[in-house]
């Protein structure tokens, strides 16, 4: 008769065995735990990326309501704008030492910009940048001599209420929404562009001369638009293709229309009253981005009606204060054919 021989396990084989049985199921719930730790704090990082592009975007309206006051300066002492000589005129403007220092600004602002786009939604990127309008009466009443009324300060204040009250609705993003409908892209850009040409035309179909400064300054905020919608776009094609995403048609967009916006400024900032010439170059861009990002981008809106009417309120708050800061008059005893700087 056979007998079946059986293995016996050693008592101290058995044990590791259960060991191992015990502590495969502890270490898979580490893992899942630090998984978890490690998501949220991933999350924690986008959601915070948005308030980073807001700060830059505040950087970007404070430089660049400083550069255009200086911009204004130079461009006041420098030989007339005159489109048909390019080259002259460039040479012109950029002869005067106020107006270098003001591109040299307007160069900073503009990284501040690209970096806040590439961080943030368009719309909410722009809204702020909608608030530096009443920064610029700030600016020119500490910096450059204007006197600052009652109604300019009632514009500062519906500012800080609309940007606190965006930034309470601001929505969880995922990402800087950079992805576009090329048909979509193309009609709102034409669109802009056709409006920004027509404003630049005022005077040959019907206008007001006597407007044509300021109607340059919305021209050119418009074209600044068309140049942001493009640059946001090309963010985006950067982020996935890297610097092979810059050879695109929106790279030729960008540069026409801030070539044109740059003409179109100085002209409206030597025929205009600079502050209104500013403000509404300003405001016309933003409005134009804000409307671009929701539009053209998808940018994101608050799901709840209540959160998304307090936005949308936000948005015109904002906006509001945009328009109630006109152009402040000189204060008494400054140099009426010069800007006096308290930084001269």
């Amino acid at each position: 008769m056979l007998v079946e021989a059986t293995r016996v396990t050693p008592l101290d084989e058995r044990c590791t065995s259960h060991q191992r049985i015990l502590k495969e199921p502890r270490r898979a719930a580490e893992i899942d735990r630090e998984a978890a730790q490690g998501g949220s704090g991933a999350a924690r990082s986008i959601s915070m990326t948005p308030l980073f592009g807001i700060l830059l975007a505040l950087a970007c309206a404070l430089t660049t309501n400083v550069g255009f006051l200086f911009k204004h300066r130079g461009a006041c002492s420098a030989p007339a704008v005159d489109i048909k000589h390019p080259l002259k005129t460039a040479r012109g403007l950029f002869s005067s030492k106020w107006f270098a220092i003001g591109m040299l600004i307007a160069a900073g602002a503009w990284i501040f910009h690209v970096a806040a786009m590439a961080m943030a939604p368009l719309s909410i990127v722009q809204s702020v940048l909608a608030g530096g309008v009443v920064l610029l009466a700030v600016i020119a009443d500490r910096m450059f001599g204007w006197q600052i009324g009652r109604r300019q300060w009632a514009g500062l204040g519906l500012t800080a209420v609309g940007l606190i009250l965006l930034g309470v609705t601001l929505p969880g993003t995922h990402g800087a929404h950079s992805a576009f409908s090329v048909p979509g892209m193309i009609g709102f850009e034409s669109g802009l562009i056709l409006v920004g040409a027509m404003l630049i035309m005022g005077p040959r179909i019907g206008a007001p001369v006597e407007h044509h400064g300021f109607m340059l300054g919305a021209a050119s905020g418009i074209l600044f638009a068309v140049s942001d919608v493009a640059i946001k776009a090309l963010s985006g094609m950067t982020g996935a293709h890297g610097l092979l995403g810059l050879i695109s048609p929106w790279t030729v967009v960008t540069v026409v229309s801030s070539v044109a916006a740059f003409y179109a400024s100085a002209k409206g900032l030597q025929d205009g009253e600079p502050v209104g010439v500013i403000a509404v170059t300003g405001t016309a861009a933003n409005v134009g981005g804000i409307i671009g990002g929701i539009i053209v981008f998808g940018d994101p809106m608050p799901a709840s009606p209540v959160a998304l009417g307090v936005e949308l309120f936000a948005f015109v708050l904002v906006l509001i204060a945009a328009w109630m800061t006109p152009a402040p008059i000189r204060a008494a005893g400054a140099p009426a054919g010069a800007v006096a700087l308290a930084v001269a």
